[in-house]
């Protein structure tokens, strides 16, 4: 069941709360390295629960098309999976090469992990967590001349 505020005599359901904490606290990988991160689910008990998703993406932001990208993909939606799964557990993945991390001045590539719940009551709830393949240094804007 979703926890629901009794406070003032609505009731009204609860966000879950999803903590991470990376394998590097900088948040920072090289291409080719072993992500490791821990997951910890607040605030909702299995029973509310039909499935879940583990995922690593990238993704860009800015001008244009944005696109995604998925490198690991695991949908849990079974009892005994979501036991295990819940409330907390660790995701792992071994890095790409590319694409890396890029913070441009009109496009910027993230890397997350997102861990998606998907309730019994039809509703579902995403978190996504950013880090950084490579040390590529942030774009620049235009500097215009003066004359």
């Amino acid at each position: 069941m979703i926890p629901h505020d009794e406070g003032n005599g609505t009731s009204k359901p609860h966000a879950p709360r999803i903590g991470v904490v990376f394998g590097h606290p900088s948040r920072q990988y090289a291409p080719g390295e072993e992500l490791v991160v821990r997951y910890d689910v607040e605030g909702v008990e299995l029973p509310a629960i039909r499935a879940m998703e583990r995922t690593v993406v990238w993704y860009t932001e800015g001008k244009g098309e944005e696109d995604l990208g998925v490198h690991r993909f695991e949908r849990i939606d079974d009892l005994a999976g979501l036991a295990e799964a819940l409330p907390h557990g660790t995701i792992t993945a071994c890095l790409p090469a590319s694409p890396l991390s890029y913070e441009g001045v009109i496009v910027k590539i993230r890397w997350c992990v997102r861990i998606r719940l998907f309730f019994v009551a039809g509703r579902d709830f995403v978190s996504e967590h950013v880090f950084e393949i490579g040390a590529i240094a942030p774009a620049r804007g235009v500097v215009e001349r003066v004359q």
